[in-house]
C-alpha cells in the first residue's frame, strides 16, 4: 500500500473522530460534562498537590505560550533551514499553522466551557486542547520526518505527558485532550498526504507513489 492514501485516510479519520466526539460532548450543552469527564476531573483535583501543579505550569508553559508558538517552531525551522531541508522546513511550518487554524475553528464551532477551578490562565474554548494539539502536531512531524521507533516512542509520551497536565490543571476536561491528540495528529497526517513524497524527492517533483519505511530503533 502507498504511504500518501494510508496518510491521507488516517488523516480524515482523526479530524472526523475529532468532530464527532465534539458534538457528541457538547450536545447535551456546552456547560454539562459528561460523567467520564467529571470522573476524571474529580481524579486530578484529589493529585493536585503543590509538587504536581508546579509540574503542570512547566508544562503549561512549554507546551504553550511564546515558547510553543514562536520559540520551538522558529528553532526547528532554523535547524531545517541551516541543514538546507528547505521542503522539510515547509512541511512543518504548514503543519503546524495548520494545525493551529484547525483548533481554533473546532474552538468557535463548539465553544466548550473549561473546568471550574482552573489554575492557570487560558483562552476562549475547552474543545479541544490546544496544548495536547500542539504536542501531538510536533510528534507527528518528527515521526513522518524521522520514522524510528525512539522517535514514535517520545512521541508519544510526550503527548500523553502534555494531555495528563492539562486534565492535572483542571484547564481541559480528559475528552478535550483526546479531541487534540486527533486533530493535531489528524492536521499533520493530511499535510503529510500532501507534501511528504515533495519533501523527500532528490528532483523536488511529486511522486505519485512511495513506499512505506519501517519504523526501526
Amino acid at each position: 500500500m502507498t504511504r500518501r492514501p494510508v496518510l491521507l485516510w488516517w488523516g480524515i479519520g482523526a479530524l472526523l473522530a475529532a468532530l464527532a466526539l465534539g458534538a457528541a460532548m457538547t450536545a447535551p450543552g456546552p456547560d454539562i460534562p459528561s460523567a467520564i469527564d467529571s470522573g476524571w476531573n474529580q481524579l486530578m483535583t484529589g493529585i493536585q498537590s503543590p509538587g504536581m501543579v508546579r509540574f503542570g505550569e512547566i508544562m503549561n508553559v512549554v507546551g504553550g505560550g511564546w515558547v510553543a508558538t514562536y520559540l520551538v517552531p522558529l528553532a526547528v525551522l532554523a535547524v531545517l533551514l541551516l541543514t538546507r531541508r528547505w521542503r522539510a522546513a515547509l512541511f512543518v511550518a504548514v503543519s503546524l499553522l495548520a494545525s493551529v487554524a484547525m483548533v481554533q475553528l473546532l474552538k468557535l464551532l463548539f465553544g466548550r466551557s473549561r473546568p471550574e477551578g482552573m489554575l492557570v490562565l487560558s483562552d476562549y474554548g475547552s474543545f479541544p486542547s490546544g496544548h495536547t494539539a500542539n504536542a501531538a502536531t510536533i510528534a507527528v512531524i518528527a515521526i513522518l520526518l524521522v520514522p524510528r521507533l525512539w522517535v514514535l516512542l517520545l512521541g508519544v509520551l510526550w503527548v500523553l505527558t502534555m494531555a495528563f497536565s492539562r486534565t492535572l490543571l483542571s484547564v481541559h476536561w480528559l475528552t478535550d485532550t483526546i479531541g487534540g491528540m486527533l486533530v493535531g495528529a489528524g492536521t499533520v497526517l493530511i499535510v503529510g498526504a500532501i507534501m511528504l513524497s515533495w519533501v523527500r524527492s532528490p528532483s523536488g517533483a511529486l511522486s505519485k507513489h512511495t513506499t512505506d519505511e519501517p519504523l526501526t530503533s
